[in-house]
């Protein structure tokens, strides 16, 4: 296994595949005769597992078509998550007509940020118009809100490709419903892929979004992120609204980002944060740059621990 990093071994679960960067063509239907290579111990990275901010830099530059990338992911979902298991939904025409219009745009000269055109997916307890929304229930399984939550319309405000709804336990507590599937941890089958948001720590970590969202109450953004090996963020209570998201615990829920990276998740707290009249607990403060506070000096900072909670309890 020397020289093949986290990200080519959890490549090589499915097709692997690295997406040519080829100037946006206009079209979206590709060349029938290219081929999409396989990831190897190359050095070369996946394009689906590139960050996030990287993947927007080529798509910025008009290097990396929207439309391209979201067929490949839609591509990657259907190769891969067979096993993993990570979607509840797929929303494959919607993220597709989706990446059109980001395309169109970006050509035209309007660029609306870093997420425009860009894949991601949102646990499926975030309320989607049209889009069944069923919190790993079986008693929602028919549910179809008609209007999207917040957070799904910030992201939506930002150009986003919604790729899908993700798995999670049933109503986001402790176990699943025996009629919906379990996510499976890309590192390991028998290895624990976390709790509620364990969809969205999943599909994160086997490059089939750029990103996700998750809910957190009791340990369902952090505990997933730590057994997927990726970052997620369980922001101040307030700061993100819950409309739209089906709750748990009114004064514990928390919705937030899961991504590759730690400036990744700054990209999408700052897109999905913010007041919103609709949360009665919803905090009317200020929305830093949070990407622009990541300037690597740590000095004057301190992290406290609880012991017994970090070497007992947990």
């Amino acid at each position: 296994m020397t020289g093949i990093t986290r990200r080519h071994a959890c490549g090589l679960l499915g097709c692997g595949m690295v997406l040519p960067l080829s100037a946006f063509c206009g079209s979206d239907s590709p060349d029938p005769d290219r081929s999409l290579p396989t990831a190897s111990g190359d050095g070369a990275t996946p394009l689906h597992f590139l960050s996030l901010r990287d993947v927007a830099r080529l798509i910025e530059a008009r290097e990396l078509s929207p439309v391209e990338l979201t067929r490949a992911m839609l591509d990657r979902i259907e190769a891969v998550d067979g096993r993993l298991k990570s979607y509840a939904t797929v929303m494959a025409e919607q993220a597709m007509t989706a990446a059109r219009t980001a395309e169109r745009e970006i050509q035209g000269g309007t660029y609306r940020g870093v997420l425009h055109g860009v894949p991601v997916a949102v646990k499926d307890l975030c309320y989607t118009k049209g889009v069944r929304t069923m919190g790993g229930m079986a008693v929602r399984a028919d549910f179809v809100p008609d209007h999207d939550a917040t957070v799904v319309s910030r992201l939506a405000a930002a150009g986003v490709v919604l790729l899908g709804k993700l798995n999670l336990t049933e109503g986001a507590l402790g176990s699943y419903h025996p009629d919906f599937d379990r996510p499976i941890n890309p590192w390991g089958e028998t290895l624990w892929a976390g709790v509620s948001s364990s969809g969205s720590g999943v599909a994160t970590a086997a490059g089939l979004c750029f990103g996700s969202l998750g809910t957190d109450t009791g340990g369902s953004i952090r505990l997933p992120s730590m057994a997927n090996g990726i970052v997620g963020l369980k922001p101040t209570y307030g700061l993100v609204s819950r409309r739209g998201v089906i709750p748990n615990s009114y004064t514990f829920d928390h919705c937030g980002p899961m991504t590759w990276t730690v400036e990744d998740c700054a990209i999408m707290l700052g897109a999905v944060a913010g007041h919103d009249p609709a949360d009665p607990a919803s905090a009317d403060v200020a929305i830093p740059d949070y990407r622009a506070a990541l300037t690597g000096d740590i000095r004057g900072l301190r992290i406290g621990v609880v012991r017994h909670f970090w070497e007992e309890d947990l």
